[in-house]
């Protein structure tokens, strides 16, 4: 039996509430301040939260590291996400543009794609205009 722990439950809290972004250990570590979380009480979260299907391990671009993106958000299962290669900020494609892609794939390929865990990698409007 898993226990709600207060580093936990503080866990839960800093990636619901960056739940548009994927974070590395040393942003959570960060984030978390002034109620500090351990790392090794980190790494051990994230292992289990992404084992009960609520967090996402990613590989960031340059420099190569692993970042986490939760996925449990109500809002989340419901769209697709799109992450930006260049500044890492993830959005949710629109309803109906999600729903008319996935539709799409599985008329074309007969293939079922997992709304929450599904990322399309690019670069946003933002980062392109610099």
């Amino acid at each position: 039996m898993r226990y709600a722990t207060k580093q936990r439950k503080r866990l839960l809290e800093i990636l619901e509430s960056h739940s548009d972004e994927t974070l590395t250990v040393e942003q959570l570590a960060f984030f978390a301040c002034p109620e500090p979380i351990s790392r090794s009480a980190i790494y051990r979260n994230l292992s289990e939260l992404e084992a009960e299907g609520l967090v996402k391990r990613i590989t960031l671009p340059l420099p190569q590291k692993t970042g986490f993106r939760y996925v449990g958000a109500n809002e989340c299962r419901k769209h697709l996400h799109l992450e930006c290669e260049k500044c890492g900020k993830t959005f949710h494609l629109a309803l109906p543009a999600s729903n008319e892609l996935i539709d799409n794939v599985m008329r074309d390929a007969g293939f079922e794609v997992d709304r929450k865990t599904t990322v399309l990698s690019g670069v946003c409007s933002d980062c392109r205009k610099n």
